[in-house]
């Protein structure tokens, strides 16, 4: 199955508008967006093309192809005029054998580690920078905190930001398949990708 990972659209009709026009390119089964759809936050600026208003039917004409988490600007009155389920903290996910633990990134993230074995790997967005970064499942060790280990347990990725970004990163998502994953600016350039 092939994914389209995508987060922190923030009310921005213009990149939701590219962020659609990208999932249809890629040809993708699934949509996961990791929250924070339709609100700005008031730690952000507002995004260029802010129209709320315009995002609603944008994503409400994908809603048998989308599934999507809560984020932290998401709240009861965005799921009453959204057609798909967005108030879950978290979804599981396969990707060949290696389970998925999607989330927004506030209040699960590699700091505060949901339950996880080793191979999995945790999704979030919330920083809107692009990660693929290997991390220790149990920080209660300081050797694993240290990375001093020779293997890591799990890998954290984040596709970054639809219309937000932030640390000079592009727009951008990702794309999740069994055999690894890929991020895009919104135009569709590859600039990272890994193998599992």
């Amino acid at each position: 199955m092939k994914i389209m990972v995508a987060s922190d659209i923030h009310g921005s009709a213009l990149y939701c508008w590219k962020m659609l026009d990208a999932f249809e390119r890629e040809q993708a089964d699934r949509l996961l967006l990791l929250g924070d759809l339709l609100y700005h936050g008031p730690r952000n600026d507002l995004p260029d093309g802010y129209a709320p208003k315009e995002v609603i039917p944008m994503l409400n004409a994908q809603k048998d192809r989308i599934l999507c988490v809560r984020g932290n600007c998401d709240t009861e009155v965005d799921q009453m005029v959204l057609e798909f389920p967005i108030m879950a903290e978290s979804c599981i996910l396969w990707t060949g054998s290696r389970m998925v633990f999607a989330t927004h990134g506030h209040r699960f993230n590699t700091e505060c580690i949901p339950p996880l074995q080793p191979g999995d790997i945790l999704l979030h967005g919330h920083t809107h920078v692009p990660a693929w970064e290997p991390f220790f499942a149990s920080t209660a060790d300081p050797a694993r905190r240290e990375g001093s280990l020779s293997a890591p347990e799990c890998l954290y990725l984040n596709p970054g930001s639809v219309s937000i970004p932030k640390g000079n990163s592009p727009r951008g998502y990702m794309i999740l398949t069994g055999y690894g994953a890929e991020w895009k600016t919104l135009e569709g350039e590859t600039y990272h990708k890994i193998s599992f």
